[in-house]
């Protein structure tokens, strides 16, 4: 057999949930939008309303030409263990049983190695139509606890092919606090608690604009119906179609933003601490989802692509600095796809915190606050639901590209552990 030409892989609609604030169901008062509703009917409703709108733009799409469904999800227990992606396939009315569903785990990196996966399949003749999406619930699933599950039940050491000295060594860097790391890399770059505390304003300034831009932003947050438990028992159901996280504030009176955050405490390290959660990434509930096609499938059902893949790229990085994976992916993936940073019309790094994502600009030369950053806001305004950031935040680079006729993106997150992944596409 000779070899195959890679194909174009594009991306024809990308949709999220509105972002709700992660919280107990014991605590009501201060709930998110999803705290009654599982992973599972989360998932299943943003997969259901992406294909609805596809099928909408073009009556010769057909759901029974989807090869496979790849979800991105970080806590893989209770409702969201097993296949998510499968099952929530099968929960969604509108696709079909045949269509194959994989769920994947690269930490924060997990939805947008769900959308680089379908692409590159999708690339080399392996399929016409793909699906990647991502969802978490934290407030069900608070970050970590698979790892607590897991110490429940040690394996025996006679299926562990490391020393003992060297697992040691690694559960001792993969458990280390990433609020620590946050601290290093502001230390190793120089980087101050105003510039940390400027880029978390930013943020919120720049999620403000955006939700009020309406026009623009009900092209990518959909609305979505949840029920939710009164602080007094009580069950409303209710249309969500805002994010939940965004400070207006920042906008409406800068000043008074300004002073906040400056006033909040270092949360690890109380003494001499940079990091505090102004300038940190909100822990939030949400899912997203996103419809890739090979270029002569979309052009055969009449459907116009929002962007295509150029590249894809992920790194591994020293586990205890952690944050800083993305600077050789983005590295990779930039060279794979032929262009450079100053290409780029949008950059758009995971605000896991903001001191690795000044640290990006310092490596690659643009300035803190320049405007290519984020333009829709970052985690640090509209919020980090783990395993959906990869695909929630590809969507908004992608309808920025579209909506402002620009021409070249590049998405990049930070992971657990030192991994970092990288995506660049093209507006077509």
């Amino acid at each position: 057999m000779g070899n195959k030409e890679l194909r174009e892989c594009v991306v024809v609609d990308a949709i999220r949930l509105p972002m709700g604030k992660s919280s107990r169901a014991q605590m009501a008062k201060y709930g998110g939008y999803y705290r009654n509703m599982s992973s599972q009917d989360m998932l299943a409703g943003i997969l259901e309303m992406l294909v609805d709108r596809v099928s909408n733009q073009s009556s010769s799409f057909d759901p029974h030409e989807i090869e496979d469904v790849h979800v991105g999800i970080l806590t893989q227990i209770g409702e969201q263990g097993g296949n998510l992606a499968r099952i929530a396939q099968l929960m969604a009315k509108n696709i079909p049983d045949i269509v194959a569903g994989a769920t994947v785990n690269r930490y924060c990196n997990a939805g947008l190695q769900a959308v680089n996966t379908c692409a590159n399949a999708i690339r080399v003749g392996d399929g016409d139509i793909m699906i990647a999406a991502g969802v978490e619930n934290l407030t069900h699933y608070p970050m970590g606890i698979d790892f607590q599950v897991g110490f429940m039940y040690p394996v025996d050491n006679i299926y562990c092919h490391m020393a003992d000295t060297r697992m040691a060594e690694l559960q001792e860097r993969m458990s280390f606090v990433q609020g620590e790391s946050a601290e290093l890399v502001a230390e190793k770059y120089d980087l101050t608690r105003e510039d940390m505390d400027r880029f978390g304003l930013w943020s919120h300034q720049k999620a403000t604009r955006a939700m009020r831009d309406k026009e623009a932003y009900e092209k990518r947050v959909v609305p979505f119906e949840v029920t939710i438990e009164n602080p007094e028992g009580s069950f409303e159901t209710k249309t969500v179609t805002e994010d939940q996280t965004v400070r207006t504030i920042a906008i409406d009176d800068p000043n008074t933003a300004w002073a906040q955050i400056q006033a909040l405490s270092p949360v690890f390290r109380p003494d001499n601490g940079r990091v505090t959660a102004g300038n940190s990434s909100q822990i939030t509930d949400g899912a997203s989802a996103v419809m890739l096609m090979s270029r002569e499938k979309a052009d055969k059902l009449g459907l116009k692509p929002m962007v295509r893949i150029l590249s894809t790229a992920v790194a591994g990085d020293d586990p205890m600095l952690m944050l800083t994976g993305p600077i050789p992916a983005q590295e990779r993936a930039l060279q794979r796809a032929g262009l450079e940073m100053k290409d780029m019309d949008c950059i758009e790094p995971n605000e896991a915190f903001a001191s690795p994502c000044l640290a990006f600009a310092k490596h690659f030369n643009y300035p803190f606050d320049d405007p290519r950053v984020n333009p829709y806001g970052g985690a640090i305004s509209t919020g980090h639901a783990i395993g959906s950031s990869g695909t929630h935040y590809f969507c908004d680079m992608a309808h920025y590209l579209v909506n402002e006729n620009k021409h070249y993106g590049i998405q990049t997150l930070c992971g657990g552990g030192g991994v970092g992944i990288a995506t660049v596409v093209e507006h077509v």
